[in-house]
């Protein structure tokens, strides 16, 4: 297993928060997801998921399936940054 740290903005943050598109595209395929929001207030929020590889997850991300919900959930794709723990903090 991996562990990714993801931080991007959306356009709503309680649309995002409710939107059960998260566990329909990861769960499948082995992956949790923890969401985490900007105290600040700001369109910021971020994931911590746990992945059973870092391909299986970027191929993913690549899909049609990945679009859509980001998309749906309102997900500002160009603000998207991904963070892999290292193996040896493992």
């Amino acid at each position: 297993m991996a562990t990714l740290l993801i931080f991007h903005e959306v356009d709503d943050v309680d649309h995002w928060l409710s939107s059960r598109r998260r566990q329909e595209l990861f769960g499948p395929l082995g992956m949790t997801v923890r969401t985490f929001v900007d105290q600040e207030k700001t369109n910021r929020v971020g994931l911590i998921v746990e992945v059973p590889d870092t391909a299986t997850f970027q191929r993913m991300m690549e899909s049609e399936a990945a679009a859509d919900a980001m998309k749906f959930d309102g997900v500002r794709p160009d603000t998207i940054l991904v963070l892999v723990e290292p193996e040896r903090n493992r």
